[in-house]
């Protein structure tokens, strides 16, 4: 019991934003995605530009990995959500950055909403999306300058710094509230979702996409899910 509650109060500001419902017998997909095959060696990234704020070298976090192979940084969604799902009225998301690097990697904020975007450092950046369904932008922003941004469309929008090329982020624009994104363990939770049979997308941005059922009944309904390196 110590370690359910332990993973559901990491995820209880997640569940409280969407402001999902809490139907009778609802229960709760409790996982963990890991990475099969080998430990995963930490990549160190070159930095040329900016080394006062930024550092000389920066861990890669394209995959990032527990001692126990638990993946950060992938999204879990339920690929067909119950019938009455719908968003609760949120606030703006922030995502910030910090001696270069953006935190959080990975948000998740829902059709209609907006994320703002803050900078930390003591220097210049720039945000630069790659998207097809929403309005691309390239925007500077100088250090303690708020930009907010609205995202109108389904989709996963990748976020760059052109001044600070290994600086990345994705934005993933929601459906529905049944969504979340792995812990430092790998670890997700999915909550107040009716009895019945599901599919969870599992997404990560260099593993691609899989797909894996589950049966969810009144109570915690486990899962694991494995992913491969290309």
């Amino acid at each position: 019991m110590r370690r359910t509650a332990t993973v559901v109060a990491g995820f209880l500001s997640l569940a409280v934003w969407c402001g999902a419902a809490d139907p009778a017998g609802a229960g709760t997909i409790q996982g963990t995605v890991r990475l099969a095959g080998s430990p995963v060696e930490v990549k160190k990234l070159k930095v040329t530009v900016d080394q006062a704020v930024c550092g000389t070298t920066k861990d890669a976090e394209d995959i990032v990995v527990s001692p126990d192979m638990g993946l950060r940084h992938v999204v879990v969604s339920l690929v067909t959500p119950p019938p009455d799902a719908k968003w609760s009225m949120a606030p703006a998301a922030q995502m910030d950055q910090k001696q270069c690097v953006f935190i959080p990697r990975v948000i998740v904020v829902p059709v209609g909403g907006t994320v703002e975007f803050l900078n930390n450092d003591r220097l210049l950046h720039n945000l630069h999306s790659a998207s097809t369904d929403n309005p691309p932008f390239n925007r500077t922003q100088p250090k303690a300058r708020t930009i907010s941004i609205g995202f109108r469309r389904p989709e996963i929008v990748r976020i760059d710094c052109d001044l600070h090329p290994w600086m990345r982020a994705w934005v993933v624009v929601a459906e529905h509230p049944y969504y979340a994104v792995t812990n430092e363990r790998g670890e997700f939770a999915l909550e107040n979702v009716p009895p019945g049979s599901y599919t969870l997308q599992v997404w990560h941005e260099s593993l691609g996409t899989l797909r894996k059922d589950v049966t969810v009944t009144d109570g915690v309904s486990p899962v694991t899910v494995e992913m491969r390196g290309k």
